[in-house]
């Protein structure tokens, strides 16, 4: 059995940090607002992401490799 950890919204940018990618709560709680961020759950009123859902997003948004920006996209 897979045991998640789930991440506060003020974890998840030092999870997305440690990988690279800078990104902010206030980023990520207006993406829950308007769409377009990753998937959360919510307990007690505050959301919490895992971090393969944060992984999942990450794959999702990032391009395709390139080698020039002349690169189709």
């Amino acid at each position: 059995m897979t045991i998640d950890t789930y991440l506060s919204r003020a974890s998840a940018p030092n999870y997305l940090l440690a990988r690279g990618l800078r990104f902010s709560k206030n980023t990520l709680a207006k993406l829950a607002t308007v769409g377009g961020g990753p998937e959360y759950r919510t307990f007690g009123g505050r959301a919490y992401y895992t971090e393969a859902a944060l992984d999942a997003w990450v794959d999702e948004k990032l391009s395709a490799p390139r080698r020039s920006t002349s690169d189709v996209l």
